[in-house]
């Protein structure tokens, strides 16, 4: 499964900035913030100061961890630095930009304008963000057998397992243990994989130790055999390495080995991540069913889920907030099918299980967020709520556009195909 957390950087550049110094440009600087909650921002980091230039390019990129299924909301400021303080209220504010870090990875490359207040272009600068994932997406896939193992247990054979050790700062760091295959001279442990990175820190010829031992239930496992090897040994399949017990080949000269390790399959592949697909063009769809059963309670009483608060939000429109404005970010056109089920729907007031929820099957479609929100406000006083709770219809409604979709291996929203990745919120 991609992971959905990692670490990106921004390469940051600007154009036309205006101009503070008298007789010469400016000296820009950018600062990165990120929106904390409670109207406060953190500062994330600062590029370097380009002297003289009103299109900077920044050599110095700013990190921070993505995540998905979080609207990270950033603010850059650019300031001409004239002095050497790192307080930036005496130096003279260029414009700034705000948008979400999930604007940014998918767009791959985002141009703004730079604002010296809402409402306000800081003349015709802009500025150009740029995101790109800092990870070594590879894995290392291995299968390993044993033949000939030493017999360790008294009334049976040995319970054999695996350790890797990974060699780092003067240590042997634990990088990967193999499941235990109870009584049995000859395994073949199951195929497993490890990040590139955990495995040799990125380096193929980074010394590994493998050590296998006899496991016993109370923690004295008993040593088999141990040797060293490395990444770039391990590819050379099928290798195979003797398995060596120091104590016995200290303590018999005919002493040859413990038995034998064999490396049946060593491969370094890619393993791709979440902002891989994102960057790579993946759309995300988002489709929404909204129950409208019975068993969420009159409307107009302050106990039903669909009941409007003086504020005017309940809980449906919470949860469509709170997931819609994660994923409205990857999805190009920002039009949403939004739908609603276990209603008596006018004008003959038959049970619908999937109804448009704007009353228009033709095109279902919502203009972002606030369109369906504008659209579940409207339809609220039209239908009677009624039942069973069956959003079946929905889910298979989205399954046969996302399998459509990927036959046709193409994503057009508004011809009746989904993009290449779907998700549906039924609340």
């Amino acid at each position: 499964m991609a992971h959905c957390v990692t670490l990106v950087q921004l390469s940051i550049s600007c154009d036309h900035l205006i101009d503070k110094d008298i007789g010469s440009k400016s000296d820009p600087l950018c600062v990165l913030l990120q929106d904390v909650g409670g109207g406060s921002w953190a500062e994330l980091g600062r590029t370097e100061r380009v002297r003289n230039c009103s299109s900077p390019e920044f050599s110095k990129t700013l990190q921070l961890e993505y995540r998905f299924e979080t609207v990270q909301k950033l603010r850059f400021g650019i300031y001409d630095i004239d002095n050497k303080t790192p307080e930036l209220r005496d130096d003279d504010f260029l414009g700034g930009a705000e948008c979400s870090l999930g604007q940014i990875v998918s767009s791959q490359v985002l141009t703004l304008p730079l604002m010296l207040k809402p409402g306000k272009p800081a003349g015709r600068g802009t500025i150009t963000v740029s995101a790109q994932e800092l990870k070594d997406n590879r894995v290392v896939t291995m299968e390993v057998e044993a033949r000939n193992l030493d017999k360790k247990d008294f009334l049976g054979k040995s319970d054999p397992f695996l350790e890797f050790f990974r060699q780092g700062d003067g240590k042997w760091h634990l990088v990967y243990r193999s499941e235990v295959i109870k009584n049995n001279l000859n395994p073949t442990w199951k195929r497993f994989s490890v990040p590139v990175q955990h495995f040799c820190g990125g380096n193929p010829s980074t010394p590994i130790q493998v050590q296998c031992s006899d496991y016993d239930s109370d923690g004295s496992h008993d040593l088999i055999g141990t040797f060293h090897t490395s990444l770039a040994q391990l590819q050379a399949v099928p290798a195979e390495f003797e398995c060596i017990h120091p104590e016995k080949q200290q303590k018999k000269k005919s002493y040859k080995n413990s038995g034998t390790i064999r490396v049946k399959i060593c491969r370094v592949e890619t393993e791709y991540s979440f902002l891989d697909y994102v960057m790579g063009g993946c759309q995300i769809n988002f489709t929404v069913g909204v129950d409208f059963t019975g068993s969420n309670g009159d409307p107009s009483s302050p106990d039903s889920l669909h009941y409007l608060s003086p504020t005017g939000v309940n809980e449906y429109l919470m949860a469509l907030w709170s997931v819609g404005s994660v994923v409205q970010d990857y999805d190009s056109d920002k039009l949403f099918p939004a739908f609603g089920f276990g209603a008596q729907v006018p004008p003959d007031w038959q049970v619908s299980h999937e109804f448009a929820l704007n009353f228009n099957p033709s095109n279902p479609y919502c203009a972002g967020i606030q369109g369906i929100v504008d659209a579940y406000r409207q339809a609220l006083p039209q239908v009677r709520l009624y039942g069973p709770t069956n959003f079946a219809p929905i889910i298979n409604h989205v399954a046969r556009f996302a399998a459509q979709a990927a036959h046709q291996g193409t994503a057009s929203d508004m011809n009746g195909l989904v993009p290449s990745n779907t998700s549906c919120c039924c609340c």
